[in-house]
């Protein structure tokens, strides 16, 4: 029997478009964004403190990388970002240089290497959307693994690592491919279309079960979904527009969720909106976050 979650909402940040929770095991912090401004939060839950770095905005998503640093996704290119000096290293470029169209939501696969997709506003009908989804090693590496996206969202794999989930925001659509750690994603197919739910999916992560907890934005909601694309449960979120989901703490157990305030589209104008969120009491553990940068994907094994 599912137990009833409980909700809290975490310090007193307030950001216009929060985005990409991860948990860092090594110093049990949580790393997230605020998109729009540029911002990198840094919170201590066992002590409340909080640490700001400015980065340039917008930024899509961030990783943890095997140094203790960032790997990020920008505008139109990927970078590091070290948390000891605040130097920002740029590393490739996507191949796409148009104004009204950057790099979304990321994570760092279980071979180190990060992938993130692109979002294409202000198309016209029929129009196909410009950029995909990337993916990037430590070496520098770039290669385009899907197309024809139009706002990409919730990237996240099974715990084997050998599914990879992945929302189109836009198309109210979830697919799951098969993945490895050389080549093209395979075997496409629907896990789940959200349309019926009155929102597309937005950030997501997969817990230690193999079910996949994925943020519906536009109804203020979150739902679990099973290996199979069954609806499991919905929780109803605070605020208008939750946007993403971490699972950390000590135990693995705490679901973290970031929200908006007032992005491109959508704005909240309630006291908590923008505000960090923590979901106790639910009964399931997530997975370690994987580190850019690992052995696997320097030498390709």
């Amino acid at each position: 029997m599912n137990q009833i979650p409980r909700i809290s909402r975490i310090g007193g940040t307030r950001d216009q478009l929060g985005e990409s929770p991860v948990w860092d095991e090594r110093t049990q912090s949580l790393y997230w964004i605020d998109s729009l401004a540029g911002v990198i939060h840094k919170l201590s839950p066992a002590s409340g403190v909080t640490e700001e770095f400015q980065v340039p905005a917008p930024i899509g998503s961030l990783g943890l990388t095997q140094g203790g640093g960032a790997v990020l996704a920008l505008r139109h290119g990927f970078a590091q970002f070290d948390f000891s000096t605040h130097q920002l290293t740029m590393g490739p470029s996507i191949d796409v240089d148009h104004p009204m169209v950057r790099l979304n939501d990321g994570k760092v696969d279980p071979f180190g290497r990060f992938v993130a997709g692109t979002l294409h506003g202000g198309r016209a009908e029929n129009e196909r959307p410009l950029g995909g989804l990337y993916r990037i090693d430590s070496s520098g590496a770039i290669e385009l693994i899907e197309d024809d996206l139009a706002l990409t969202n919730g990237p996240c794999f099974s715990p084997d690592g050998r599914t990879f989930y992945l929302a189109d925001s836009a198309r109210r659509v979830t697919w799951a491919y098969d993945y490895r750690d050389n080549g093209p994603l395979v075997n496409k197919r629907i896990f789940v279309n959200t349309d019926a739910l009155g929102s597309g999916a937005d950030g997501a992560t997969v817990d230690a079960d193999g079910y996949v907890w994925t943020v519906l934005v536009r109804i203020g909601a979150i739902a679990r979904f099973a290996p199979d694309g069954t609806l499991d449960r919905t929780i109803e979120m605070p605020v208008r527009h939750p946007t993403s989901v971490a699972f950390g703490g000590p135990s693995l157990n705490i679901l973290y969720v970031t929200s908006i305030s007032r992005s491109t589209h959508l704005s909240d104008e309630s006291p908590d909106a923008g505000g960090l969120f923590a979901v106790e009491n639910l009964g399931v553990k997530g997975l370690p976050a994987q580190r850019f940068g690992s052995r696997q994907a320097d030498t390709g094994v």
